[in-house]
């Protein structure tokens, strides 16, 4: 039990399924299905091997526009580009490609909403790099349709913050109330397979208390996949990155609260120790002799005049909250992050939401009501 509070530093569990303004239902779901993990089906990787194949035709007659290029070296932009140029062969081939994702994307999406904690899902909002692009949006846009024409009640748009700074504003929404009064701005983190990305998140909750305005101030980098690390070192260089935003965030005249939030892979227990999930991260980080939040705390034990607290949860969570503002519309809503994997998870609206539920409940009791006065009369 000490080890706990020491973690978790008196303020939250985390991978905690309550928070301030949501409940979460579910998360890092893994489907299968005869092929293995459903998930794969809509991953990054998977949209370039469905690419890859599209060329094949024109490879054989020697016309591939695109040279002698590997399908997964082509950036989003070049594809992007490829989109609206001149080259319709190529134009072809990625249209071709973003409609049998888009069929891949439908497939997998359904198989969440059939389940149990996926039931009356109203909107799912699709985050990760694969949104960063033209393609990304057009796929997103494509499965809205498909569904739509199958009549699932669901809609499917584009995560709204940019997907480097999603998962870095999310961590806001771990964060207790108070914090948001006395302070204007958190350290946030984003543990990816291939990158390791640190910010300073501005609240601006006097300009909107819903984090609506929230943004990024300033971020840094780190592919890690690029060093391949240590565990150890790993933890070191982002204990560096986060010093260093501490000293630039003091310099600018930031009131840093002494809050870090953490967006990982994988499942999230309460202590602050990953269950399975991690498998992506360098070295082994689901050791039960490793805890992330615990060394962090122990490395940063204080910013400013007080003790740090640290609250961790899943990647795909952590995008998913950044949408929380903007959701207030739904009760019950989702979030798939397109990267190396599919990140899932979805959320029920705790304080709107139940209210849109009694809403809905007294106006059927009213119905009710003049229906059987009506047929009284």
């Amino acid at each position: 039990m000490a080890e706990e509070i020491a973690t978790t530093t008196g303020i939250a569990a985390h991978g905690a399924a309550r928070l301030p303004s949501v409940d979460i239902d579910s998360f890092n779901i893994e489907l299968k299905d005869e092929e293995g993990f459903v998930g794969d089906r809509a991953s990054k990787g998977a949209f370039r091997k469905i690419f890859d194949r599209w060329r094949k035709p024109l490879k054989k007659s020697g016309e591939d526009p695109f040279g002698d290029e590997p399908s997964e070296k082509l950036s989003k932009k070049e594809l992007d580009d490829m989109l609206v140029g001149d080259d319709t062969e190529a134009s072809a081939v990625v249209h071709s490609a973003i409609e049998e994702f888009a069929q891949e994307l439908a497939y997998v999406t359904r198989r969440f909403l059939k389940t149990k904690s996926w039931a009356k899902t109203e909107r799912i909002v699709v985050g990760g790099g694969f949104r960063d692009s033209r393609l990304g949006e057009l796929a997103i846009a494509r499965t809205d349709i498909i569904l739509k024409d199958e009549e699932f009640k669901v809609d499917l748009v584009p995560i709204r913050f940019h997907p480097d700074d999603a998962g870095l504003i999310g961590a806001l929404h771990l964060a207790p109330s108070w914090i948001f009064e006395a302070y204007d701005s958190i350290l946030a983190v984003d543990i990816g397979g291939t990158n390791i990305r640190c910010g300073v998140v501005e609240t601006r909750w006097k300009k909107a208390q819903d984090l609506s305005k929230a943004e990024v101030w300033k971020s840094e980098l780190w592919r890690h996949a690029d060093d391949e690390p240590t565990r150890e070192g790993a933890v070191k260089r982002l204990v560096k990155m986060l010093k260093d935003l501490i000293v630039s965030a003091e310099a600018e005249g930031f009131k840093l609260a002494p809050f870090i939030g953490i967006a990982c892979p994988g499942v999230i227990k309460e202590d602050g120790s990953i269950e399975k999930g991690a498998q992506n991260l360098p070295g082994n980080w689901e050791s039960s002799k490793f805890n992330l939040p615990a060394s962090l705390i122990e490395a940063i034990p204080q910013i400013g005049e007080h003790d740090t607290a640290v609250v961790m949860h899943n990647d795909g969570v952590a995008q998913g909250l950044s949408e929380v503002p903007f959701m207030q519309d739904v009760t019950h809503w989702g979030v798939l992050t397109i990267g190396t994997g599919l990140g899932n998870a979805r959320f029920t609206n705790r304080r709107n939401g139940k209210d849109k539920d009694e809403k809905k409940a007294k106006e059927k009791d009213d119905k009710d009501e003049k229906k059987a006065k009506k047929n009284k009369e």
